[in-house]
């Protein structure tokens, strides 16, 4: 009944059809600010109860890196953990509907630890995958499993393609998500009314977790990691994995610039670098038309074909991108910041980036720098 038009992960998605449940939601269309502060790490009280059990979901034509990545933030939690002198903070199973091998859609098979229907008490952190999830998401005991064992974990989370799955159990109904940028316009489509944020790489609304593709579990991961045992330790885990604790950039999914580099006309391929190189200088529709011989007229046109928005859109994005990096990086004042990455002032910087990220400047480095120990200057203002 409802497999038809359910998203794989890598093919492209049918055009057919699908019969799916609505939700009543309030819509907005940002705030992933607020989807990243993270709750107060855990108390020694907690890490003496003994380890929280975190189960990971799968079944046939999951994702693979769905589940490694994000396990592997764990499991490094647990070392980095035993190198401190501290309890192990997690105890980590694999979930199916029946234990043994499942096949991924590489092709790679992962091996559940027990079924599903065994692991009803003792979760803590529930996390389901991405993948070709028509099948799972179809499945009536799959769904009556999931709404059985809600009230019983902390958190529930899903990567990727997952929050089909949740969306279609009812869980995600007035809550806020995101999912692949591939299936972003499918899933507004079918679920009309959850609102879905398209451009972060996680999404927190109360206990339940949603991630954008893939490699965007281990960010989400690393969150969670981040509110049981705090930030340092978060920290080592993300230098073991080699990855950041906050992506450089922000919480953008798709920024402006990784989209545009995708475009396939010649003249407009060598322009998104050219943009971030001089960010601090005129990057009017008429600056870039000239910069690739096109009228600006033409360019505006193929250039929203091509890149999915305005020439004027995507330089923003870009300008927040670049000052994102400053804020989390550097010392600069924000004046400064402002003028390197083409505002023109700090005060027109502050309204971008309310509009773009839902916070002013001032806050928003306060809470990802990642030079925590130097404070920001205390003359800036907001």
């Amino acid at each position: 009944m409802i497999r038809r038009h359910m998203m794989s992960y890598v093919p492209p998605v049918p055009s057919d059809g699908w019969k799916c449940r609505s939700f009543v939601i309030a819509a907005s269309d940002r705030r992933l600010y607020a989807s990243l502060v993270p709750s107060s790490p855990s108390s020694p009280a907690d890490a003496a109860a003994g380890p929280r059990t975190v189960a990971f979901l799968i079944f046939d034509g999951a994702q693979s890196l769905d589940v490694t990545g994000p396990l592997e933030v764990f499991a490094q939690a647990g070392e980095c953990a035993r190198k401190r002198g501290l309890p192990a903070p997690y105890a980590i199973e694999v979930l199916a509907e029946t234990p043994g091998p499942v096949r991924m859609t590489s092709g790679l098979r992962l091996v559940a630890d027990r079924a599903y229907d065994d692991a009803r008490e003792g979760i803590d952190t529930l996390i389901l995958a991405g993948g070709d999830v028509a099948p799972a998401a179809s499945d009536p005991r799959l769904r009556a499993w999931l709404l059985d064992v809600r009230p019983v974990v902390r958190r529930l989370a899903s990567v990727c393609s997952g929050a089909f799955i949740l969306a279609e159990a009812g869980l995600l109904d007035g809550r806020r998500v995101t999912t692949h940028w591939l299936a972003v316009r499918l899933f507004r489509r079918l679920y009309p009314q959850i609102e879905l944020d398209a451009d972060a790489i996680f999404v927190r609304d109360g206990s339940i977790y949603t991630s954008a593709g893939v490699t965007a579990g281990i960010d989400m991961a690393l969150a969670l990691v981040e509110e049981d045992l705090g930030r340092p330790l978060a920290l080592d885990v993300a230098r073991r994995l080699v990855v950041f604790l906050k992506r450089p950039g922000g919480q953008s999914q798709f920024s402006a610039h990784l989209a545009a580099q995708a475009v396939e006309v010649e003249a407009l391929r060598g322009l998104p670098p050219w943009i971030l190189e001089h960010l601090g200088e005129d990057l009017s529709n008429d600056r870039l038309a000239a910069h690739v011989g096109m009228s600006p007229r033409n360019f505006a046109r193929v250039f929203r074909r091509e890149s999915g928005c305005t020439p004027g859109k995507f330089v923003e994005r870009a300008r927040v991108d670049a000052a994102r990096r400053f804020l989390e990086d550097g010392d600069s004042g924000l004046e400064d910041v402002a003028r390197r990455c083409g505002f023109g002032s700090g005060e027109q910087m502050r309204r971008t980036f309310m509009r773009h990220v839902g916070v002013v400047p001032i806050d928003y480095r306060r809470r990802f720098r990642i030079q925590t120990e130097q404070p920001a200057n205390a003359g800036e203002t907001r």
